[in-house]
């Protein structure tokens, strides 16, 4: 059997070090069939086209996210069980954890924290506009997420800082280096063992444990006593594991991709002032500026499955037991799905993003939460008819997988 064709490298930290290499993703895109992407533990095949993403997404029997998880790596049997997250999982124990948490997240009850969401919007775009200009992402796009899935979660707002600091290491754990020591935060396990191989996962670890403890003692109406309070029924509920793990999830997820959406959008609407011209014009358009901010971001940029029986995707046979990793940065851009994929257009009618990931069992369970987040900003900017003007490039996040943000000086005017 001869050699599969090779995709080009997309997995180095440097690609991304001025944002997506679009230009190899288009390269993937226009080949026949699949292409292999050689990795350090063997190599896994590139899925890049909108409907061979949808195609994996949608059968989470065939394509696994608890064989091998979610990584472009390998584990071992120990890592794989003290990592396995709500993400990692196949039904039923998927079907279980999601049951948990997914009716704080439906539509109708993330509608009722519209108003929080609000306040906290608003106290933020008004202390920015007071300053007049600074970075964005520390102003506005940090905060927001954060203390809106802090009070969700029944977590101190005024830890939010702290959190917020500990998510910016993990992504710095989806690099090749990482900044802080192995025994960082007091952490003594095998980094191997924790989530994004990083510390930091030791003491978000910490942290839930001791938010847990504080609402097994004194139940509350939030997401933690909810957990906690599945925990304590034992049986096949919630393992202390699994809480751990799930409250790492809910942070981490809960801030950083929403965070990196609202950054990307700053700046897109800052460099296509004719785009953000035709929201003031017309605040309608605010839902579909929404979906094309989080089509144009790309919060996540991959996600891997494993094979667990031969298939063929894409005109491309596929054995049992082979990684397969959908790259969205590069279904977001598909010319045969979005008319124009390179321009920011905030009128896009036809928008099948897979910013929420490619649908099937694993859609993004804050899907509307961010939804909201991002309206709620577009609007509150829209009432104040706010203009944002880029003052530098920005500091982007090392990694391949996260499209994140570190930091990108702007100045905020409220026009009359």
């Amino acid at each position: 059997m001869s050699a599969p064709p090779l995709s080009p490298n997309v997995t180095d930290d440097s690609l991304y070090a001025n944002g997506i290499p679009h230009e190899r993703f288009a390269e993937i895109r226009d080949a026949d069939g699949l292409l292999w992407h050689d990795y350090h533990d063997g190599g896994f095949w590139v899925v890049g086209r909108h409907a061979d993403v949808k195609t994996v997404s949608k059968d989470g029997k065939v394509f696994s996210s608890a064989v091998g998880h979610t990584n472009l790596w390998d584990l071992e049997a120990d890592a794989l069980e003290a990592r396995r997250s709500l993400i990692d999982t196949d039904a039923p124990d998927h079907t279980r954890l999601r049951r948990l948490v997914a009716r704080a997240f439906t539509p109708k009850n993330i509608r009722r924290w519209e108003d929080t969401v609000r306040d906290i919007t608003v106290n933020l775009l008004e202390a920015y506009v007071e300053q007049g200009e600074g970075d964005f992402v520390e102003a506005v796009a940090a905060p927001l997420p954060i203390q809106v899935i802090l009070t969700m979660l029944g977590v101190p707002v005024e830890d939010s800082g702290y959190l917020v600091e500990l998510s910016n290491f993990l992504v710095e754990g989806t690099s090749e280096t990482q900044s802080i020591p192995a025994d960082a935060f007091g952490n003594t396990t095998e980094l191997r063992l924790l989530p994004f191989n990083s510390p930091a996962s030791h003491a978000l670890f910490e942290y839930g444990e001791r938010i847990g403890e504080l609402r097994r003692k004194d139940p509350q109406d939030d997401l933690v006593t909810s957990l906690v309070q599945a925990e304590a029924e034992g049986g096949d509920r919630l393992s202390g594991s699994e809480y751990r793990n799930l409250f790492h999830l809910l942070v981490f997820a809960g801030n950083e991709t929403t965070r990196t959406s609202l950054s990307h959008g700053a700046m897109a609407l800052a460099d296509n002032p004719d785009q953000w011209q035709r929201v003031l014009d017309d605040p309608s358009m605010i839902d579909s500026a929404t979906e094309e901010v989080l089509r144009w971001s790309t919060p996540v940029l991959h996600m891997r499955r494993t094979t667990t029986e031969p298939v063929e995707v894409g005109g491309t046979h596929l054995e049992a037991g082979q990684k397969v990793v959908m790259w969205y940065a590069s279904a977001n851009r598909d010319e045969t799905v979005f008319d124009d994929p390179f321009r920011f257009d905030v009128g896009r009618e036809d928008n099948p993003h897979f910013s929420f990931g490619g649908g099937g069992p694993h859609l993004c369970l804050g899907a509307y939460l961010a939804r909201l987040e991002i309206q709620v900003l577009l609007e509150e900017m829209a009432k104040r008819n706010l203009q944002l003007t880029r003052l530098g490039e920005p500091v982007r996040a090392p990694s391949n997988f996260v499209h994140g943000v570190l930091s990108v000086d702007m100045a905020v005017e409220a026009k009359p």
